[in-house]
């Protein structure tokens, strides 16, 4: 290796440095320069155009009327928007043209498609249902239908992601899709062709009997039509006998406020508190029930979770804090921020937040975060995780300061979500390794698509839970049979390990099979709940509310 000493290098740097010095104070002095550049000479190279005193304003228009080279303006701007929304709080918003169909959509009731329930758990599109009276329907489509070909490409086998599948399948109403359908019995392809239509989407995915005075709604989200489909459900239930609810809330993210409003007005007696918002200007705009809700007598037990956000948490907090109710469950997120929507010509749009929403009680529902750190913000669910709150309350601590009182002297909190009256941990006592890997495997829900391909004529007779469940009670092979199933796809069986598991995947597997039927997700929620301790809780609360006199409770 080649030596030098001090003086060589000394010899080789002293230019390179000297030349350095001379480039940076070039620019140093360039940028002095350029200060002193005046007012009039700015508006020349701007076109006489008054010159911002908004640099993000001034920037773009610098760019707009001088920069060198010409840039597509619009699509600087559609880079810079989402980082600019970044640094406010984690709930405002860029949404470009291209993202709003998809975000609103799920709000709206509807969309435009062929009306099949679909999965693709062995890289094919199997249909699991078929909307009654819906363009597939009346084309012919069954459940336990292959979609081999859609148009004139082929989707089996090819792994094509989900979503791709799902744009294929949709577009707009009065347009033809062609489907090459296997069936099973049928040699060949069977030729379907299918015209787009309305598909009504629900938020309540589940409404049924738990038992003869107890009913059971699933609400997933709060769409414009969720109020109305409600009340049908109401309705529905209480011709059936029923005098006490459970209302699941776990899992639903939010939505529309007033719908929250109207739900919640729905359970309250008149002139009750359900929420209030104050903006930056420490306006408040509150809302009261008007004494029109047809459930004030009904007990209601709410669940919520970790999942549970925004209008979900409005809804649980004006029940709780009205004392009407028992909420159960675990924590819920914590999103009490309001945003409002303000659309741009491109079809795209900005959602800012604009005020903040309180309980009755005067509780914020908001986490804390910090502006613009978004990471820190979408990592606190794992860390409620690590910090043991998903299977202890008592590693859920609040401040004095947000300690509030309901009407009847209920303690409550504020400062991140809703702490539910009743808290259920998460369980996870009976999970396996043998468990894990039939169903981390997907073999566990395999098995069920084959199971309904087997018995395709049986489910597709039955219309009722209770011809659901003495159908799936009379297999009483059904875990012995899929234990050999999983052998022969690689699961090799451990019997003290499938003891232990034995509810968790016997509920499974009837939950799913019964999902292939008309019966849809009241058949899997009827069976889920076998091993759902948050509504088993639910359950003995209301029970013994029914044993208790009034007074007392």
């Amino acid at each position: 290796m080649r030596k030098f000493d001090i003086k060589q290098i000394l010899g080789y740097l002293l230019p390179l440095v000297a030349v350095a010095v001379t480039f940076i104070v070039g620019l140093r002095v360039g940028t002095i320069r350029s200060r002193r550049v005046t007012q009039m000479q700015l508006r020349e190279i701007m076109g006489g155009m008054n010159v911002p005193t908004n640099k993000l304003t001034y920037t773009l228009s610098l760019i707009e009327k001088s920069y060198v080279d010409s840039l597509p303006l619009d699509s600087i701007i559609e880079h810079v928007m989402p980082h600019l929304v970044k640094e406010l709080d984690p709930h405002s918003a860029y949404i470009p043209a291209s993202e709003m169909q998809a975000m609103n959509e799920p709000l709206e009731g509807e969309f435009d498609g062929i009306g099949v329930v679909f999965n693709m758990a062995t890289d094919t599109v199997i249909v699991l249902n078929v909307i009654p009276k819906g363009p597939s329907d009346k084309a012919g489509v069954r459940a336990g239908d292959r979609i081999i070909r859609i148009n004139d490409s082929i989707v089996a086998g090819k792994k094509i992601p989900q979503n791709n599948i799902v744009k294929q399948l949709r577009g707009k109403r009065g347009t033809i899709v062609r489907l090459g359908i296997e069936r099973g019995g049928i040699k060949g392809l069977v030729d379907i062709s299918v015209t787009r239509d309305a598909i009504p989407l629900h938020s309540i995915e589940a409404s049924f009997m738990m038992s003869p005075k107890i009913g059971y709604i699933k609400l997933s989200q709060f769409a414009r039509t969720s109020f109305a489909e409600l009340k049908k459900a109401l309705k529905e239930l209480r011709a059936e006998g029923m005098e006490q609810l459970i209302f699941d809330l776990r899992g639903n993210t939010g939505g529309y406020l007033d719908q929250a409003i109207e739900i919640a007005n729905e359970f309250l007696p008149a002139g009750a508190l359900i929420v209030y918002t104050e903006d930056r200007a420490r306006h408040q705009l509150k809302e009261f029930s008007d004494g029109k809700g047809g459930s004030t007598d009904l007990d209601v037990a709410v669940l919520i979770d970790e999942a549970s956000a925004s209008s979900s948490e409005i809804l649980a907090g004006a029940l709780q804090d009205n004392d009407r109710g028992t909420i159960v469950g675990r924590r819920s997120f914590g999103k009490g921020l309001v945003q409002r929507q303000v659309p741009f010509a491109d079809g795209s749009a900005l959602r800012i937040t604009v005020a903040r929403y309180f309980t009755p009680t005067g509780r914020s529902i908001q986490k804390p975060y910090t502006t613009g750190e978004d990471d820190e913000y979408d990592s606190d669910i794992y860390k409620r995780y690590l910090n043991n709150e998903f299977f202890s309350a008592d590693s859920i601590h609040f401040a004095d300061s947000l300690k509030f009182t309901t009407p009847k002297g209920k303690v409550v909190y504020g400062g991140g979500g809703i702490m539910p009256d009743e808290f259920v941990p998460l369980d996870t006592m009976d999970v396996t390794k043998y468990y894990v890997e039939v169903s981390g495997r997907n073999i566990l829900y395999r098995y069920t698509i084959e199971y309904a391909d087997r018995h395709r004529a049986e489910l597709d007779k039955i219309t009722t839970l209770a011809e659901l469940r003495a159908f799936l009670d009379a297999d009483t092979n059904l875990l012995s049979d899929f234990v050999r199933y999983a052998e022969r796809h690689g699961v090799k069986p451990v019997q003290r390990e499938i003891n232990t598991s034995r509810k968790i995947m016997e509920a499974q597997l009837r939950a799913y099979i019964s999902r292939n039927t008309a019966l849809e997700s009241n058949g899997f929620y009827d069976n889920i709940h076998k091993i759902d301790k948050t509504v088993q809780r639910a359950t003995e609360i209301l029970e013994q509310m029914r044993q208790t006199p009034p007074s007392q409770q």
